[in-house]
């Protein structure tokens, strides 16, 4: 079995972060492991609070897990301060694995700020260059980039900006778009690869980002190539979000076992 690690805050209620990223992991047969850099007070309805763990205490979880276990990828998610994205990358500098994906969370879907503004710079020089994949979604990719993102041709001008950053591959999300179907592009530097699914009308989307950055992550553990890593992600997602689960007063999860529970005959007609 591969093993994957995800450096990502705690979500309370269990649609997004940490807990998104381990069910994701389990649902794609890895080992799931995980270093927590922050702990948040959420729910379906917003964030109300994030205390932020030591930097010294994130930096002896990495060296818990890189002494004693292979790691065959990284997800790394929320990382919301300067001492934090540094020291995280210091120690994926020492311990270099192979695959690193790079979810930049900057803002909840309820508008709250995950990132400390002072804190991007430094997450674009740190751990954009150590990225095998960066999946910023279209306010992410504005914000990195300082561009407008309105349509495909701009959402690739955007990709070779942030490609140019340091990252390998560059994957912007096309969630945010209006049109039928949602497009996302990867760029790799040499050419533009789109994966298109169909648009799913549901509000119930928290977490998607985490779980779909994780799906990536752990595709490339199993030794899928980014392409197909990406194309596999997307599948994967697409049937979370169809399946979402309408839980809690607000945006509600995606169903991360929906497939293996339809298998397993667990789901009621």
């Amino acid at each position: 079995m591969k093993n994957v690690l995800t450096i990502a805050g705690s979500d309370s209620s269990g649609g997004a972060g940490i807990q998104a990223d381990l069910k994701t992991f389990s649902a794609h047969g890895v080992f799931g492991m995980s270093v927590i850099t922050a702990v948040t007070a959420q729910n379906t309805q917003g964030v109300f609070a994030v205390q932020d763990i030591d930097p010294d205490i994130i930096a002896k979880q990495i060296d818990a897990i890189f002494q004693d276990i292979e790691v065959d990828a990284v997800k790394v998610g929320m990382v919301s301060q300067i001492p934090t994205i540094k020291i995280i990358a210091e120690k994926l500098k020492t311990y270099a694995p192979n695959k690193v994906v790079v979810d930049p969370v900057m803002v909840s879907k309820s508008g709250f700020h995950l990132l400390n503004p002072d804190a991007e710079k430094t997450l674009m020089e740190e751990l954009l260059p150590l990225a095998t994949v960066v999946t910023p979604n279209i306010p992410e990719a504005e914000v990195m980039t300082k561009l407008s993102i309105h349509t495909i041709e701009e959402m690739k001008e955007a990709a070779k900006a942030i490609y140019q950053m340091g990252a390998k591959n560059v994957l912007i999300k096309g969630g945010h778009h209006l049109e039928k179907d949602s497009t996302d592009i990867l760029y790799t530097g040499e050419k533009f690869i789109p994966f298109t699914s169909p648009r799913i009308e549901t509000k119930n989307t928290h977490g998607t980002g985490c779980t779909l950055s994780s799906a990536i992550a752990s595709n490339l553990g199993r030794g899928l190539n980014v392409e197909q890593a990406i194309g596999e992600a997307k599948k994967y997602i697409t049937i979370a979000i169809e399946h979402s689960l309408a839980i809690g007063k607000g945006v509600g999860p995606t169903h991360h076992f929906y497939s293996l529970y339809k298998k397993a005959g667990l789901l009621e007609e």
